[in-house]
């Protein structure tokens, strides 16, 4: 049987940024921390963690936040960057700010630059960030693509043969697959992330790209109702869809 793990109060609170030590006290003494309709006082005391916590105890009258390896999905909207540090709209400032100052840190899985849209995981999962992005798991990220300049025939074969190279770059892209909408638009299904890499691809055959939106990770799509700007966690049945490769 696993055994639960157990944390103090004042440092579990605190970890999932509701202030400090001392702060998590001020607000237990004032009632304002209640685990199965009790008030908790002595923050120093140690209590089981476990899944159903935020079920169970509410902080200042609001149910507890999610703990520890959540993931988020987020719909990105164009002008935000996927940066702790940036100047400007930052993807971070959608969320609760508390959540800001939680430990382990919330981190974008990747990064979609700023005139770019679409599906946006957040995570404070190490692991799971990891995987995501490892190239040695060849998770296919899906892009809709809005070009400048109709499309001229040799993309498709071109991207698929594995043997396009980026400028600057000596190492040639892993095939990608096109799938064409209209004459200036396509989604575009690519398993690494270079810099810029779905505009760079594209400007190598002559072409622009003037509208950038990321529909889906591995068979995890971006839900039609979820508007830009929204977010919701994701439960583990969607998390295992992103490394569904399709085989």
């Amino acid at each position: 049987m696993a055994r639960v793990p157990t944390s103090r109060i004042d440092k579990l609170l605190s970890s999932m940024g509701y202030g400090s030590r001392k702060e998590i006290a001020r607000i237990a003494k004032a009632g304002g921390i209640i685990l199965d309709a009790a008030s908790l006082l002595d923050v120093t005391q140690r209590i089981a963690v476990t899944p159903d916590l935020p079920t169970r105890m509410t902080i200042c009258g609001e149910a507890l936040d999610p703990l520890a390896h959540m993931v988020i999905l987020l719909n990105k909207p164009i002008g935000m960057t996927c940066s702790h540090k940036n100047d400007g709209a930052l993807v971070y400032d959608i969320l609760p700010k508390r959540w800001r100052s939680r430990t382990p840190a919330i981190s974008t899985v990747g990064r979609l630059d700023k005139q770019t849209s679409g599906l946006l995981l957040l995570t404070d999962d190490g692991d799971l960030l990891h995987q995501v992005i490892s190239p040695k798991r060849f998770v296919k990220k899906t892009y809709r693509v809005n070009l400048a300049r109709p499309l001229n025939g040799t993309e498709g074969d071109l991207f698929a043969s594995g043997g396009l190279m980026l400028d600057s770059e000596t190492k040639p892209l892993a095939p990608a697959e096109l799938e064409v909408v209209s004459t200036t638009e396509a989604l575009l299904s690519i398993t690494e992330g270079r810099y810029h890499q779905v505009r760079r691809m594209f400007a190598a055959t002559g072409n622009h790209v003037v509208g950038l939106h990321r529909e889906r990770l591995g068979d995890l799509a971006l839900p039609d109702g979820l508007a830009p700007r929204e977010w919701r966690l994701l439960t583990g049945e969607e998390i295992a869809l992103i490394f569904n490769r399709g085989d």
